[in-house]
C-alpha cells in the first residue's frame, strides 16, 4: 500500500505496540497490526557489517542484554542478544526476558509484513547508512510504502539526495522553522520539502499542536503527525482539531478512540 493511501487520521504504532511488547521488535510490530494500527513507526541503525537493523538507541544497553554501540557489533552478534530483556512491565517484572525476542533486521520486517506503510527514522549519523536503507527498501520494492524521517538536518539532507522523490518528514529544525513562521504570520509562499510535520504536542512547555498549527500545515500542503500520544483524552483533543496522524505506544487504545469518534 502506498504510504499516503488508507484512512485518515493515520494510526501509527510507535516502535510497534511498545507499551505492551519490547519496542522495535517483530513481536511488537505484529501485535500492533493485530490491534488496529495501519502504520508502523520505527528507528534504524546499521551493524558493523552493514545490515540495517531496527533499534532506537545508538547503544544496546537499554533495549537488550548487550552493551556498547550498535554500529560496532556484527549482525550475528546483534542477533545473539536478548531484545526482550530491556522491557519492564508495570509491576517491574521482565516478562519477555529469555523468550527468544531478537533485534530484527529491516529486511525481516519487510518480509514479515509486505506492503505495510512504514515510518522509518534514520538515527545513525556516522557512518552514513541512507544508501543501505534505500537499497534494502528497493530489494522489496517498498519505496512507495515508506516515509523516511530524521531529526538531524544532515541526515535528512543525505536522505533527499540519495532518493529524490521519496516521501520524507521534517527534521527538527524544519519543524521549528515552520512553527516560528506560523507564529509570526510569515507562511506566505512557504514551501516545505517534506510531506509531513511530525511533532510532539508540547515541547519545552510550549504547546506546538494547536488548531492554528494544523490549519497552517494543511494550507501549506503537509500533514501533521503527533508523537507520542498515549492518553485517550489527549488523543481525542488532537483528533478534534484535525491532526492527520497519531503515533502511540498503545495502538489498541488509539484505535478505540478513533472508533468511538466514528473515524474507524
Amino acid at each position: 500500500m502506498n504510504y499516503f493511501e488508507g484512512p485518515l487520521p493515520r494510526l501509527f504504532a510507535h516502535r510497534g505496540a511498545s507499551g505492551h511488547y519490547p519496542e522495535n521488535t517483530l513481536a511488537a510490530f505484529l501485535a500492533a497490526i493485530e490491534q488496529g494500527a495501519e502504520r508502523l513507526e520505527l528507528d534504524v541503525h546499521a551493524s558493523s557489517d552493514g545490515v540495517v537493523v531496527i533499534c532506537h538507541d545508538e547503544t544496546l544497553d537499554r533495549c537488550s542484554d548487550g552493551s556498547g554501540l550498535v554500529r560496532e557489533h556484527t549482525f550475528e552478534g546483534l542477533k545473539s542478544l536478548d531484545a526482550g530483556a530491556g522491557f519492564r512491565a508495570a509491576d517491574g517484572s521482565r516478562p519477555y526476558a529469555g523468550k527468544g525476542i531478537r533485534i530484527p533486521a529491516l529486511e525481516e520486517l519487510l518480509e514479515a509484513l509486505p506492503g505495510t506503510p512504514l515510518n522509518i527514522e534514520i538515527k545513525q549519523y556516522e557512518p552514513a547508512i541512507e544508501t543501505k536503507v534505500i537499497e534494502t527498501l528497493d530489494r522489496f520494492n517498498a519505496r512507495d510504502c515508506v516515509l523516511l524521517a530524521a531529526e538531524d538536518d544532515r541526515i535528512m539532507t543525505r536522505i533527499r539526495a540519495a532518493a529524490p522523490g521519496i516521501a520524507t518528514g521534517s527534521s527538527a529544525s524544519e519543524a521549528l522553522e515552520f512553527f516560528v513562521a506560523m507564529q509570526s504570520g510569515a507562511l506566505a509562499g512557504y514551501s516545505h520539502a517534506g510531506r509531513a510535520l511530525q511533532v510532539p504536542p508540547v515541547f519545552q512547555d510550549v504547546e506546538v499542536v494547536t488548531a492554528d498549527f494544523v490549519e497552517a500545515a494543511h494550507r501549506s500542503g503537509v500533514e501533521v503527525h503527533v508523537w507520542t500520544v498515549n492518553d485517550s483524552l489527549q488523543m481525542r483533543a488532537l483528533l478534534e482539531i484535525g491532526v492527520d496522524g497519531i503515533m502511540s505506544d498503545y495502538p489498541a487504545r488509539a484505535f478505540s478512540v478513533m472508533k468511538e469518534m466514528g473515524l474507524r
